[in-house]
């Protein structure tokens, strides 16, 4: 290997194939059959065959040299850091990595890459096979096999202006950019194996989760570097024929995956039911009207005349490569959740938000080694720690509350040295660099008290200032019991036991 490196729904409810529509309707009679090209561009400090930042914006034009832009005589040469990130995504997802893979020519004649062809990787994919574990908003474990990961470079951007959308011949003019163009990319290719559009989300949230855990690519869909295409059929169900396939394209979002899926399904239903056909062709998805729009017809394989790229050897993949990529890849997002949700016993969303955020995952298990507590540990981080966070714009981790810090609090909080109100006067006493909270507490005195006589010295303090709240309770309007014991709470600077608070002024007042 060369190295050249230096360094839901919205806009009404839609027919779901497979699943119930409205309340109470029958279940579809179609099944939808849903594959998933993903192109996620990897993160390196240059393109994939050349010595150009792989850098987002800039000026048009201006990130590009003889070999990117296919001038005579410039030869490309692979980037090794592009094919140890293939690698390592196809480690994370059980795939195999064959011994050995080449490069090929893809020909195609479209403006976006100046060439007017596209190296990528036909018969010899640095990765095969593979599956993606998911799950849905309920917890459910999914799976869905990948068909292969390929290692390509990426195209320019096309900006169409004018009276026209660049989709018909009343567009004024395009412009090209050929910053994007030889970025290296990797397209993940499903087997037609998800069956609606939460399915589809969750399968490519996945991906998006594991990409980012690995630090292979930032797959930020807003910049380009995280792209997927839906192929949509349908078919009766129980049927094993697939049926015609559409592609649907400009889909720069889940919650956009998520309604084009639908709004596909939909206009495939309603065509076969009509006694229509369904052809194969590639639609775009327009965000504003919600539906999908014919772009062209669909290319077959032998179309793009495949052929081995003559500029470039062959990738031999050095076995103790593989096994070094192997020994340091981190725990990877579907082990992790089941270690939260299943072990630890947190809900769907806390293992969620944590898996999503890998170094404040690593605080958690750090305040769990420590406490030997989830539950505590991860209401304090995903509770006020979060919050302060949020405030401060400081992440958890960078914070001068350290683990031992959060686990020291829940002992205190667990043997009753402190009550909730105190706890969350130290996170954020905490959080100013006060220090640990056992020493606070200590010196400042603000250890619970659960001494009947201390008690009572406050509850009848407060009886005596609050007559007619007293006379309220006894007239049986016991919802005044609430302001008491805060009166309570108050005098004792928050240090009296609230349960026991309860229990005694209960007892004073009857």
């Amino acid at each position: 290997m060369s190295n050249i490196e230096s360094a839901h729904a919205v806009g009404g409810p839609q027919p779901s194939a497979g699943g119930r529509g409205a309340e109470g309707a029958a279940p579809s009679k179609w099944e939808a059959v849903i594959g998933i090209e993903c192109h996620v561009e990897l993160k390196t400090n240059s393109k994939m065959f050349c010595g150009c930042a792989n850098e987002f914006g800039g000026e048009p034009n201006t990130k590009v040299c003889p070999v990117c832009l296919a001038l005579p005589g410039a030869l490309p040469v692979a980037n090794r850091v592009a094919i140890e990130h293939m690698i390592a995504a196809g480690l994370a997802f059980d795939a195999q990595i064959p011994e050995f893979s080449k490069f090929d020519r893809k020909n195609y004649f479209y403006p976006d890459m100046p060439k007017d062809y596209q190296i990528s990787q036909f018969d010899m994919p640095l990765t095969q096979g593979g599956v993606v574990r998911y799950w849905l908003e309920d917890g459910t474990m999914k799976e869905c096999r990948l068909t292969r990961i390929h290692l390509e470079e990426d195209t320019g951007k096309s900006t169409h202006s004018g009276s026209g959308d660049g989709r018909i011949a009343g567009s004024s003019h395009s412009l090209i950019d050929f910053n994007r163009a030889g970025v290296p990319l990797m397209e993940c290719v499903s087997e037609p194996e998800i069956h609606n559009a939460d399915e589809a989300v969750g399968y490519l949230e996945a991906l998006k989760r594991t990409f980012v855990q690995l630090g292979v690519s930032d797959v930020k869909m807003e910049e380009g570097s995280l792209r997927c295409d839906a192929n949509v059929s349908i078919r009766p169900v129980g049927a094993k024929e697939l049926g015609t396939k559409a592609e649907i394209k400009n889909m720069n979002s889940f919650r956009s995956v998520h309604r084009a899926i639908e709004s596909e399904i939909a206009r495939q239903i309603e065509i076969v039911e009509s006694g229509g056909r369904v052809v194969q062709e590639t639609r775009g998805w327009d965000e504003v009207t919600g539906t999908t729009h014919t772009m062209r017809s669909k290319e077959q394989a032998h179309d793009y005349r495949y052929f081995p790229d003559p500029d470039l050897v062959p990738v031999e993949v050095d076995r103790a490569t593989v096994e070094r990529i192997r020994k340091d890849m981190p725990e990877l997002p579907p082990a992790r959740f089941a270690r939260y949700h299943c072990e630890f016993k947190l809900s769907v969303a806390q293992a969620t938000q944590l898996v999503e955020n890998a170094p404040l995952a690593e605080y958690f298990d750090a305040c769990v080694n420590a406490s030997k507590n989830a539950q505590q540990s991860v209401n304090f981080v995903l509770g006020d720690l979060s919050r302060l966070a949020n405030e401060s714009d400081t992440p958890v981790y960078e914070s001068p509350v350290k683990p031992q810090h959060v686990a020291e609090l829940i002992t205190l909080v667990e043997s009753n040295t402190i009550n909730s109100k105190i706890a969350k006067e130290l996170v954020g006493r905490m959080w100013k660099g006060e220090g640990a909270p056992k020493s606070i507490v200590e010196k400042e005195g603000l250890a619970q008290t659960s001494d009947p006589g201390a008690i009572d010295g406050f509850i009848d303090g407060v009886l005596a200032a609050n007559e007619k709240s007293v006379a309220d309770y006894k007239g049986g309007k016991t919802n005044v019991m609430g302001f008491l014991v805060g009166q309570v709470m108050k005098a004792s600077r928050g240090k009296a036991n609230p349960a026991l608070v309860q229990e005694r002024m209960k007892e004073k007042l009857t």
